[in-house]
């Protein structure tokens, strides 16, 4: 999943570009903000903040930065209605949120907040300020509970965000909004092909960390080989963490046993690797077909959760594997059809780092080509670094044909990510109106560019973690008016999960305990 990072457009805010990692914890937080205020995202500033830091003021930082940025659009309308005039210097309104935030949030002493903050708005050479900075913060900390009130009334987005919310979630908008500004739990996939959920839950008992099972249960209709549907059910499994842990506290996570992954992103991998078995199930009457291999597709790959945790479920025992083609209800038998000798796996992503990034959680999951060579089962797999808008399979640019290739598609397409703000609440300050529009854009054409190089029979799973209907239920849709060749395949009842759309189902961020806004529409090429 690509995530665009763009500076706010606001002529008034024009902070400085120097992220200087020194002064007391507080100015190294607004200078943080600042960074963010023009164009950084909080991925690329967060780990430079804390390891400039000690250990016993990491904690707080990590806390002050956080949950300024959750409340930053909040804390910018409190602020206007508390100056008696427009405050248009970037550093001052920056120092002043963050002082709001201690004493409206954290909980910090009055005196202490107060103080702290007047002398940060010095050490950011803000001197002419002071006195506004310590009059504002005077007024909020002689009432903090009816500020706070206040602040917490409404959203806390932009509002051009906030009204394409209200349109498209008009009676989920007052969960959905206050649920944004929540901190998201904490999940973990667990690699089936090492060990259970079940037994990961005890691993994590004995290290004293509490965490609960969650299953999610997906139903889709499938064609089988005489042509008509068959409804097919799939159960996947999850942790949800009571308390966020620090990764190298959690049992075996060097050694690939577990990964930090959402809920809800989750749902991919056995969604399209059910699909994909669907396929061979309906080919199994083909007793001519003596082709067992397969090619299958992730596009858009990177950080590569949803790809290692395809691989995991390829590299298992159990029936999720497609080596061990067995299934009841009659989906698919062993008996008549064909097991699978060779799997093919093209993943691409459009930036060198982030290849990068996928080759290394590969690596710790033991799943890197040469890990998956080692193995029993003969799974090729292939990361390029291409853009997902114009690379075709095998083709170069002259020469390319767009001819059917793949079995199936896992297209996790590049989205404005609005559905995972509580885990990055820099996006709300980051995106813009103009954003959406670009990104369906690119949308479309990534969509049009992979979907000739699906075989027939094929499924493409499409996946945003947007809860913008303009790039998710309104794409497909558009999409489908433009492919004949393209079915909708039917989430059914047997979901417990998600809002049904026209195409595909929407999750939305609004329970504390649940995962976070993503879409998923399945098709198949006719």
């Amino acid at each position: 999943m690509r995530q665009n990072s763009t500076a706010p457009r606001n002529n008034k805010l024009k902070p400085s570009s120097n992220l200087i990692m020194n002064g007391s914890v507080r100015v190294r937080v607004i200078r943080t903000l600042l960074a963010i205020q023009n164009g950084q995202s909080l991925s690329s500033v967060l780990d430079p903040l804390l390891n400039s830091l000690h250990d016993g003021d990491k904690g707080f930082a990590h806390a002050l930065l956080l949950t300024t940025l959750r409340q930053w659009h909040a804390l910018a309308r409190l602020l206007d209605s508390l100056a008696d005039n427009p405050i248009d210097e970037v550093e001052v309104r920056t120092t002043i949120q963050v002082g709001l935030v201690q004493l409206l949030y954290l909980e910090v002493a009055d005196h202490a907040a107060i103080h702290e903050t007047v002398e940060a708005a010095k050490e950011i050479e803000f001197a002419h300020s002071t006195g506004l900075v310590n009059a504002i913060l005077r007024k909020v900390a002689k009432n903090p509970s009816k500020f706070r009130k206040k602040c917490d009334k409404k959203h806390s987005l932009p509002n051009w965000l906030a009204y394409q919310l209200k349109q498209d979630w008009s009676e989920q908008y007052d969960e959905l909004t206050q649920g944004l500004r929540q901190p998201a739990p904490m999940f973990l996939r667990v690699n089936s092909a090492v060990t259970s959920v079940k037994d990961y839950q005890h691993a994590l008992d004995g290290a004293e960390i509490d965490a609960d099972i969650v299953e999610l249960t997906t139903g889709f209709k499938v064609a089988n080989s005489s042509g008509s549907a068959t409804s097919t059910t799939l159960s996947t499994k999850g942790l949800r963490l009571h308390q966020s842990t620090a990764v190298n506290a959690l049992p075996d996570f060097a050694l690939g046993t577990a990964s930090v992954q959402d809920m809800h992103a989750q749902l991919a991998a056995p969604i399209i690797n059910k699909a994909l078995m669907a396929k061979l199930s309906a080919e199994k009457s083909d007793t001519e077909n003596t082709n067992n291999e397969i090619h299958i597709l992730d596009a858009c790959a990177a950080p590569g959760g949803k790809l290692a945790h395809w691989l995991e479920l390829m590299s298992a025992s159990d029936e999720s594997s497609l080596f061990h083609v067995k299934q009841d209800n009659n989906e698919i038998s062993s008996e008549t059809s064909p097991a699978i000798t060779d799997i093919k796996v093209t993943a691409i992503d459009n930036e060198a780092p982030r290849i990068e990034r996928i080759r290394e959680n590969l690596q710790r999951l033991n799943l890197s080509q040469h890990d998956l060579q080692q193995a029993d089962n003969s799974i090729a797999l292939n990361v390029v670094c291409a853009d997902a808008t114009r690379w075709q399979h095998g083709k170069n640019k002259k020469a390319a044909t767009n001819e059917p290739v793949f079995d199936a598609i896992l297209l996790d397409s590049p989205c404005t990510a609005t559905g995972v703000i509580r885990r990055h609440p820099d996006i709300s300050i980051l995106r813009t109106e103009e954003d959406i529009e670009q990104t369906a854009l690119l949308q479309a054409d990534i969509l049009h560019n992979l979907w000739p190089q699906l075989k027939a029979g094929g499924y493409l799973l499409y996946v945003t973690c947007s809860i913008l209907k303009q790039e998710n239920v309104e794409q497909m849709q558009d999409f489908i008016t433009h492919h004949n060749d393209a079915v909708v395949i039917e989430f059914t009842d047997d979901c417990n999960w998600g809002i049904e759309q026209a195409i595909g189902r929407q999750c939305l961020p609004i329970d504390s305990a649940s995962g976070d806004g993503f879409y998923y529409a399945l098709l198949m090429k006719s």
